[in-house]
């Protein structure tokens, strides 16, 4: 899937958005304000962001996904076996968000409304393949799927976890992502197992 449009200028204007305090909300007139504050032109948000504020989250979304393929460029992924390098890539991903906690908490609940329904699946759908892809996952069969789908609800009881996760070195979010990735890992295996004795497979 392709990404959204990207350019520097679009970038920064996304950091000025995250990084205003208090956060303004996921609207073109905020960015607008803030950019006309910082000197620049109010309009040069709507031609920025023309989708308006689905056009803003899906940027957001594209950001941290790049933000995460690059601290995964300075990890010792190689050694691990995939389902360690798929926690240290969501745990990566989670920590370069630890500064904006409350404009991901915003972007979840606006991508919670039916509207943005269409932006939130091909988000999570875009962040899932990044972080299989960086954990080296090549497959092309029925599994490529499966592994996206049982990922994505994964990534995403973890984020909503870490959006009440106090701590600093999120211990607890990261405690819980493994016993999340332990329960995958035990419906991998027993998919994976022969039929008892006396149990014949449906035909």
């Amino acid at each position: 899937m392709a990404p959204p449009a990207r350019s520097p200028e679009r970038d920064e204007a996304l950091l000025a958005l995250l990084n205003a305090d208090p956060f303004p909300g996921w609207n073109i007139p905020a960015l607008g304000r803030l950019l006309e504050e910082q000197g620049g032109v109010f309009e040069d948000a709507a031609l920025l962001f023309p989708g308006g504020t689905a056009d803003l989250l899906e940027a957001f979304a594209d950001w941290a996904d790049r933000r995460m393929e690059e601290a995964a460029q300075g990890a010792a992924l190689a050694g691990m076996r995939t389902p360690a390098r798929v926690r240290s890539l969501i745990a990566l991903r989670l920590h370069e968000l630890r500064l904006y906690k409350e404009p991901v908490r915003r972007a979840l609940g606006q991508l919670a409304l039916p509207r943005f329904l269409p932006v939130a699946l091909r988000c999570e759908a875009r962040t899932v393949d990044a972080i299989w892809h960086l954990a080296g996952d090549r497959s092309v069969d029925f599994s490529w799927y499966t592994k996206r789908l049982l990922l994505a609800g994964v990534y995403m009881s973890t984020l909503l976890y870490w959006l009440r996760d106090p701590s600093e070195d999120n211990a607890a979010t990261l405690a819980f992502l493994d016993r999340r990735l332990a329960d995958v890992g035990r419906i991998g295996r027993l998919r994976g197992r022969p039929p008892k004795a006396g149990h014949r497979k449906p035909e």
